[in-house]
């Protein structure tokens, strides 16, 4: 199956990720947030090599945490150059770590791929804030999502039914 994507739109939003403004920092557990369209690496880690690419951030390797995403060639070929990747069972699945020059690493919170566009730009805002600290998942709550095993969004619970009514 063949699916047509606007380059760089999800839901009219341009905007796929973000890093923090004041860069990377060792006391703070995420560097930014990405908002993918899937969990298939093959064809949203290009995506988000240009991008980054774009914000002058050069990736060389790629880590994921393997059972959040559908495996994906150790090496990847992007905008003309290799990209290594590398996949763990002891990585949170609501985050990927990216070698960029200089041997820095950032840490991206992962935007479950079935976000809202509310939902998504919410994390995407609070992940880049400069005073932000949180953690993957206390962002992703801040932002109205939790995520479930299966990639499935929680729902709000929603609120009985009067049964006198």
């Amino acid at each position: 199956m063949t699916v047509q994507r606007a380059a760089g739109f999800r839901n009219g939003i341009d905007v796929r990720v973000r890093l923090r403004r004041e860069g990377t920092r060792a006391d703070v557990p995420v560097d930014g947030a990405w908002w993918p369209r899937s969990r298939d690496l093959a064809a949203e880690l290009p995506e988000l090599v240009a991008a980054l690419a774009g914000l002058g951030v050069r990736v060389e390797r790629f880590t994921y945490p393997s059972t959040a995403w559908q495996p994906v060639e150790r090496r990847i070929a992007v905008a003309g150059r290799i990209v290594r990747t590398g996949a763990f069972t002891s990585m949170d699945p609501q985050l990927v770590s990216l070698t960029i020059e200089d041997d820095r690493r950032l840490d991206l919170l992962v935007v479950p791929p079935e976000a809202d566009a509310l939902t998504g730009v919410r994390a995407l805002r609070l992940a880049g804030l400069k005073e932000s600290s949180g953690t993957a998942q206390r962002v992703l709550a801040a932002a109205g999502t939790r995520p479930r095993p299966g990639g499935r969004p929680a729902r709000q619970p929603s609120a009985p039914a009067d049964e006198g009514a």
